[in-house]
């Protein structure tokens, strides 16, 4: 149920009750003055969305839509609109209204004691948009001049593409799919209609991928590129119509993984097809690499989080963490004063539009190992780039580490109970290292486990020693709060040492088989960390704990990945890395699932973070 409540005398002629009704709102109410306002919200159901508008509101729709139709915020507000969505949100406009002594401007009154009560309110950008409150009839014609004045619809579509995008998204692909997005939204197309359309597109292309031929590899590399567009074209929907939702935002982002490794599978396949080229190790350390990437940025990102609040003041207006006096911080901001340095910039991270453009051109024109080994080489030299960067800021960091991001970090770090019991047993020693102590632990551990599987005969029990020192490692790396200025490195390192032991010890082996049950393992866990990763975003924290100790954290699935190795020859050890894969796979996805349907978590969609 929608209830919007029109404040104030009626003007005559305004289509403001129109404008309510056709986004939603189809109990409308009027309220000649504050009394009359706290009267009809407290005579309210108590679920529901409300809105508060003043009845001399001019403005364009899409204005009014933007604030009354979010289903993301607790409760936004717009010059003479004020819409709460939640019970508690419900209760402070109620406290609002009462508070206000005039009917003249009650509206911005509440909102502004709303933003002060909890901080929870929202004012969404209008890109252009008008919506204003004038005080007379001159004010009034003025205003509705400015709503003439400007183009709804080329605003509305504007505004549908995200704010921060890769150079081949923005050029070359939003200025089409925007109008994509509208046709969808016009037959009534949802964004999650959209995400699993692309979602096909891009399995159909793995699959055609995997004949081998060259027409399969052609016909491959205009579908990836289809299903971009689409993937482009669902979030352009949901900015659009407004279509925002948790189930939404949680198929966005774990489809576009999907996708790619999906893709990276078929290549693989595709090989071994056309003339029996094995690339799978290619494939997987691809996979491998881009996870890793990934996790540098979420781990930084989320190292950042809350600084300000921990250091007692407000958020500077880059580099949260307290970078914005160090060197690579002010190089950052003299190239971004040149436009073109930007674009570079972007492109240089290899984010997810150029990187499925090149893999795209290089599926149709070349081979899957040309696709695979550039993809690799592309992939650590922009992984190197972002990581270098955000390693000088740290070192100069200087606020503290507010207590959301050390959470964070330790959810990040995905320890299994083997690492924590290491960890209680090595706490004390711990408080004694030096503040770069961690991310050194733990690289050295997992520089030991993939040296000595690397470099000893397969089958030995070499790598099991190493496997046994990464859980100490592990263990000592996370037995102390992750507060140093380089800790954010720690989870990264961990999925780098994990992934990389398995593609080396399926590789060694030389089993038949062995490399693509590693790759679906990898896929497997990879998920669980990815959805670690959208649940700290959403707020609602890491998967339970029970759910981490099940699967072994990072070092218990290395320990039982290099007893397999030690102990099972031959298919043996295929079937047992099928079986892991299998069982982390079916813990985790039920769980996941179970989770994203039912919890009512955030919608959380990234609007100008770094694309992915």
């Amino acid at each position: 149920m929608r209830t919007a409540i029109l404040i104030g005398p009626p003007v005559p002629g305004s289509p403001l009750e129109s404008d309510l009704r056709s986004l939603g709102y189809d109990d409308v109410r009027t309220a000649a003055d504050v009394a009359d306002a706290a009267t009809v919200l407290a005579l309210l159901p108590g679920d529901g969305r409300v809105a508060l508008v003043d009845s001399r509101f001019v403005g364009h729709r899409h204005s009014l839509r933007l604030t009354l139709a979010d289903p993301r915020w607790p409760a936004a507000a717009a010059p003479g609109v004020v819409a709460v969505r939640t019970p508690a949100a419900r209760t402070a406009l109620s406290r609002a209204v009462m508070r206000s002594r005039t009917v003249d401007g009650v509206a911005e009154q509440s909102a502004a004691q709303l933003a002060g009560d909890d901080g929870a309110l929202v004012r969404p950008e209008r890109g252009g948009l008008v919506a204003a409150v004038p005080e007379d009839a001159l004010a009034r014609a003025k205003a509705a001049d400015a709503v003439a004045a400007v183009d709804e619809e080329k605003a509305r579509l504007r505004a549908a593409v995200k704010s921060r995008d890769g150079f081949f998204t923005t050029f070359l692909i939003s200025p089409y799919s925007r109008y994509l997005a509208r046709w969808c939204a016009r037959r009534g197309l949802t964004p999650n209609q959209v995400t699993t359309a692309s979602l096909a597109t891009a399995v159909l292309a793995a699959g055609c991928a995997a004949t081998g031929t060259r027409g399969g590899f052609a016909a491959a590399g205009v579908l990836l590129l289809l299903s971009f567009v689409l993937d482009c074209t669902d979030g352009q929907l949901a900015r659009y119509s407004l279509q925002y939702s948790t189930l939404g935002a949680w198929l966005d982002a774990t489809f576009d993984r999907a996708k790619e490794y999906a893709f990276y599978a078929g290549l693989a396949l595709g090989a071994a097809n056309a003339d029996g080229d094995d690339v799978w190790a290619l494939a997987l350390g691809a996979m491998v690499l881009q996870t890793c990437r990934h996790v540098v940025d979420f781990a930084f990102n989320e190292s950042i989080a809350g600084t300000a609040a921990a250091a007692g003041g407000t958020a500077p207006p880059r580099g949260a963490a307290g970078e914005n006096n160090s060197p690579a911080f002010a190089l950052s901001e003299r190239l971004d004063r040149l436009g073109w340095t930007v674009w570079l910039r972007r492109m240089i991270v290899l984010p997810i539009g150029e990187r499925w453009a090149l893999i795209a051109v290089l599926t149709a024109v070349t081979s899957p190992r040309v696709v695979f080994v550039v993809l690799l080489v592309g992939m650590g030299l922009a992984g190197s780039y972002t990581t270098a960067g955000r390693v000088l800021r740290s070192l100069r960091r200087r606020v503290p580490r507010s207590e959301q991001a050390l959470k964070a970090l330790d959810e990040l770090t995905d320890t299994g109970p083997l690492a924590e019991a290491a960890a209680r047993s090595l706490r004390a020693p711990a408080r004694s290292l030096p503040v770069y102590a961690a991310p050194a632990v733990a690289a050295g551990g997992g520089a030991l486990l993939v040296t000595l599987a690397l470099l000893t005969p397969y089958g030995t029990w070499w790598p099991l020693i190493g496997a046994v020192g990464y859980v100490l490692t592990s263990g000592f790396a996370v037995s102390r709060p992750l507060a140093g200025p380089l800790d954010w490195l720690v989870p990264p390192v961990f999925r780098a040492a994990e992934y990389t032991a398995v593609l080396v010890l399926a590789a060694r082996s030389e089993v038949n088989g062995a490399l693509p049950a590693a790759f679906g393992l990898v896929a497997a866990v990879a998920y669980h960390h990815y959805d670690t990763v959208y649940r700290i975003r959403g707020g609602t924290g890491a998967p339970p704990r029970p759910v981490v100790r099940v699967i072994g954290g990072h070092e218990g699935r290395t320990l039982a990945v290099t007893v397999a190795a030690a102990l099972l020859t031959g298919t043996g050890f295929t079937i047992a890395l099928v079986a892991l894969a299998v069982a982390v796979a079916l813990v985790v996805l039920t769980e996941s699932i179970r989770f994203w349907v039912s919890s009512g978590a955030p919608a959380v969609h990234d609007e100008t973070g770094e694309p992915a």
